[in-house]
């Protein structure tokens, strides 16, 4: 455990290069939810300071300063960039874990990789971004260019700080374009972070700009910015409408990764073993803060006893305990608001007719902090509240079906499209279904696996785009057509 006070974590504003106070010195209180005491101050960033970052980023796009960049050199900093990350692991993960109350050795061993992972695969993408010639009628040479937009505004959640920052910066750099960044008020530190990393690379000032803040006041400032080209954005549902709402003004390209309540399908011809193993993983990792989380728990009839006997022996498994031990499976939620959240859905389940067979109330580590138990509900049908909405907690509810057709309509009767897993051992099965459920991603005898490569985004009122693959660096260009007259 590296001691918080020895992390030297910058708390104040990323604007063109420098780290700066907020305007008036504004600042706001930071809680490691792991203890319910504060951290310390961080700048809190108003209108006036998304205007800076905005001006900053603006002025390096239009100086060419990046976008006109040579592609190969481009791909050098980035690389750099994540050099620099990967040589900083212990210190981004453990502020990683202060700030969300996470699992060291999870911060560790998986978000800091996959960012890693993130950056250098965008890292390769600046001399592979290229246009087309067209064959079409007449006497014309006609090819595409593939162009950055301009100025990106990212939002990023307090789930996985530092890794849906990377994977968000990533793309939309090798694109050529310069970013403002807000973190999630909850959770500003890694992203603070990566200033001084980003400066040590050599980026131009004014590229990469980090702004914290409160969502309604820097963040509400961002998507409303006259200047700010597109909004990237990770968080809930109810957020990604407001934003769409406000980007229309503008007509901002926007892309929105949002909310989930993830069909989990075991059916009677599983491989049990994988299948029952995949179960605690799937929905009680990272707390169940996770958008993918297999929630909604459907097994076949003949299994069904099975399934939820083995759901609540993963619970009981899953230690709840001080981030940092080494032995800890379940940190703290991230805020005392959403601790209190997620209880009240598990109150809710119960006086919905749900019953509680493992876990359903905060758990005591020390007398302080906002830790929950592992929660497994029964009795739970698809049209209860804890079935429909998302929890975003460890909270697993466990349904019975008859056969394909009746999981199929449960499985798609949701407003998210978000992922699926299932597990079966005929492939003819494993394949029809995929089809049919209407999910950005579906995991066949697997759960929760992600690679930069691989698109990622939802279906319905899970968002809108993809993010990773080359449909993530896509969505940060502009196509743009020429048409050169031959005669």
């Amino acid at each position: 455990m590296i001691p918080f006070e020895k992390l030297t974590a910058p708390t104040r504003l990323y604007i063109n290069g420098e780290y700066q106070d907020a305007a008036g010195g504004a600042r706001f209180d930071n809680i490691n939810p792991a203890t319910g005491q504060s951290l310390g101050e961080v700048a809190k960033g108003s209108a006036a300071d998304i205007d800076r970052a905005v001006k900053a980023a603006r002025a390096a796009f239009e100086a060419d300063s990046w976008a006109g960049m040579a592609a190969s050199d481009r791909e050098r900093l980035l690389h750099r960039f994540a050099d620099l990350i990967e040589q900083n692991t212990d210190a981004l993960a453990a502020l990683e874990t202060y700030d969300t109350g996470k699992p060291f050795g999870d911060a560790r061993k998986i978000d800091l990789p996959l960012s890693v992972q993130a950056l250098r695969y965008y890292a390769g993408w600046p001399t592979k971004l290229r246009g087309e010639t067209v064959p079409v009628r007449g006497p014309f040479h006609t090819y595409t260019l593939r162009e950055p937009i301009g100025v990106i505004g990212q939002i990023v959640p307090w789930n996985f700080p530092l890794f849906m920052a990377v994977m968000k910066l990533a793309p939309a750099l090798a694109a050529g374009n310069t970013v403002v960044l807000k973190p999630a008020e909850q959770t500003p530190l890694t992203a603070l972070y990566l200033g001084n990393l980003i400066n040590q690379a050599g980026f131009p000032p004014g590229v990469v700009n980090i702004v914290s803040g409160i969502g309604t006041e820097a963040g509400e400032a961002l998507i409303t910015h006259p200047d700010v080209d597109k909004i990237a954005f990770t968080g809930s549902t109810r957020t990604g409408q407001h934003i769409m709402r406000q980007a229309a003004g503008t007509l901002k390209r926007i892309s929105l990764e949002l909310g989930g309540k993830s069909p989990h399908i075991i059916f009677g011809d599983a491989d049990l073993k994988s299948a029952m193993r995949a179960i605690g993983a799937a929905i009680f990792y990272n707390q169940g803060e996770v958008c993918i989380a297999g929630s909604r728990l459907f097994v076949e009839k003949p299994l069904y006893e099975q399934a939820l006997e083995a759901a609540s022996q993963a619970a009981a498994r899953m230690k709840v305990g001080d981030p940092f031990a080494e032995d800890t499976r379940v940190g703290a939620l991230v805020s005392e608001q959403h601790w209190k959240r997620v209880d009240e859905y598990v109150k809710l389940g119960v006086s919905e007719g749900a019953t509680v067979v493992a876990g359903g109330g905060p758990a005591d580590v020390g007398g302080r902090g906002f830790f929950y138990q592992p929660t497994v509900l029964a009795g739970v049908s698809n049209s209860m509240r804890v079935a429909q909405e998302e929890i975003f907690g460890p909270v697993l509810s466990v349904i019975p079906f008859e056969d394909e057709a009746e999981v199929l309509s449960l499985a798609n009767d949701t407003q998210f499209g978000l992922a699926a897993g299932l597990w079966t051992q005929n492939v003819g099965k494993a394949h029809r279904v995929a089809r049919a459920i209407k999910a950005g991603t579906v995991y066949i005898n697997a759960y929760g696996v992600l690679d930069a490569a691989v698109p990622f985004g939802g279906y319905k009122m899970s968002g809108l785009g993809r993010e990773n693959g080359e449909e993530g660096i896509a969505m940060y260009t502009e196509l743009k057509a020429v048409w050169t007259g031959l005669k």
